[in-house]
């Protein structure tokens, strides 16, 4: 993987005041709320660009995306973004806590040569259409990189690590919580000796992508449109695998608009292929000590490399499904390797989602039928409240892939089911921006 240095833009504090009002998540993420929540914060914030609102007056002359050029072009007029002046390569270092202590996630920010996918380059999880054209529009108006590729990769030297924390002994240029309480710094790496250590040292690695299959696809298909030596580099936070922080959280299914569905006939199909054990509960108190049950079982039977989630339904109890033989899956995806169909979520989408619901591959492409949750803060509760309330009829719990299944995986030339993984935290957009 050949990485380089650059000169990013990046929001000036005397101009913006508080660079951390003007970052925000990922474009992806954003919901309708967050998006008004962080026009608000700043008149200078990066939503604007990257996901900036619609209007029912747009035209091809005047949209969110000529307005994202304008509005980009304007904040380098006015000095709101500087570019600096050294070739660099970034630290950007995460502090988050999880309930099971405090975590520290460091990267090396870079541009890295655009690569076909293959052997150098390998995603994990499929992609949709519809953001890859979106991605696509906003490069092309604005001719401009914003969002991060999170890349991983594998070094036992740790050489990028230690270069990192040495680093964090300097001021940082950026410093600021998010509203989930994860603390973001930014860094420069600058010294000749370090940039061509990180080069040297990537020479001969292979990536994986963890989060921003989009931008990377879309990052190819510009480039190949117009030719741009420059845009043959997409702007990336590399990760180690063997870095402690590296924390990949789980991914729920909430299920929705199913016709004639009726959940103790569900049950029952599921025990041709599950051991199925109910938690009953008949009181707040027992539903909740029945629901940390069922989680704390899903995660012992994984960790004893049996397939198993939870399932909620909404009629006092909580189940766990556990795999009988993973024969099963032979037939239900004959052409997968056994690391694919090693996989809870790929067990869940095609014995249950699939085979019982029939959600396949078109429907969830849909997005009619399942919601994802990312399992963070109260996000397991408010699924139980939905069902609760009729909002949505099922609920699936899994427990997150490990690594080594990630790993396995994409070395077989395959993907993951759509959003079977959450790298956590998000990498936030706006730190640095790659101009072409």
């Amino acid at each position: 993987m050949e990485v380089k240095p650059f000169k990013a833009f990046r929001f000036d504090s005397d101009m913006v005041g508080d660079v951390g009002s003007c970052i925000s998540p990922p474009y992806d993420v954003i919901s309708p709320d967050q998006q008004q929540q962080l026009y608000e914060k700043s008149k200078y914030n990066i939503v604007r660009i990257i996901k900036g609102k619609t209007t029912a007056f747009d035209n091809d002359d005047n949209n969110q995306y000529t307005r994202a050029a304008d509005y980009l072009n304007t904040w380098i007029e006015k000095g709101v973004l500087k570019q600096d002046q050294a070739e660099t390569i970034y630290a950007y270092v995460q502090d988050f806590e999880l309930t099971v202590g405090h975590f520290r996630r460091s990267s090396f920010i870079a541009l890295a040569r655009l690569e076909e996918f293959g052997k150098t380059v390998r995603p994990h999880e499929e992609t949709l259409d519809e953001p890859k054209i979106d991605r696509l529009n906003l490069k092309r108006a604005t001719v401009a990189k914003f969002g991060l590729v999170f890349m991983l990769y594998g070094d036992e030297q740790k050489i990028a690590d230690k270069i990192i924390e040495d680093t964090t002994t300097q001021k940082p240029l950026v410093d600021c919580l998010d509203e989930q309480n994860v603390r973001h710094r930014l860094f420069t790496i600058s010294a000749k000796d370090d940039i061509d250590a990180i080069a040297n040292m990537m020479v001969d690695k292979d990536c994986i992508i963890a989060d921003g299959h989009h931008r990377y696809e879309t990052a190819l298909n510009y480039y190949k449109e117009t030719g741009n030596p420059a845009a043959a580099y997409q702007m990336t936070a590399f990760v180690n695998t063997r870095h402690a922080g590296l924390i990949i959280l789980a991914t729920h299914r909430l299920v929705s608009n199913l016709e004639n569905f009726r959940f103790e006939e569900f049950i029952a199909a599921l025990k041709e292929n599950f051991v199925i054990t109910e938690l009953q509960f008949d009181s707040p108190l027992a539903k909740s000590d029945a629901r940390q049950e069922m989680s704390a079982r899903v995660i012992a039977e994984c960790d004893k490399e049996r397939n198993a989630f939870g399932i909620y339904g909404g009629n006092s109890g909580f189940y766990l499904a556990v795999l009988k033989d993973r024969q099963a899956m032979d037939s239900a995806a004959p052409n997968m390797s056994g690391a694919w169909k090693s996989l809870d979520v790929s067990v869940l989408h095609k014995l249950v989602l699939e085979k019982l619901l029939g959600i396949g591959e078109k429907e969830l492409a849909g997005g009619a039928n399942i919601e994802y949750v990312k399992d963070t803060g109260n996000a397991v509760d408010e699924s139980i409240a939905k069902v609760d309330t009729g909002q949505r009829q099922l609920a699936f719990f899994v427990s997150p892939p490990k690594m080594q299944q990630l790993r396995m995986v994409t070395a077989a030339g395959e993907k993951m089911p759509q959003k079977s993984t959450y790298f956590y935290p998000k990498m936030y957009t706006g730190l640095t921006i790659n101009k072409l």
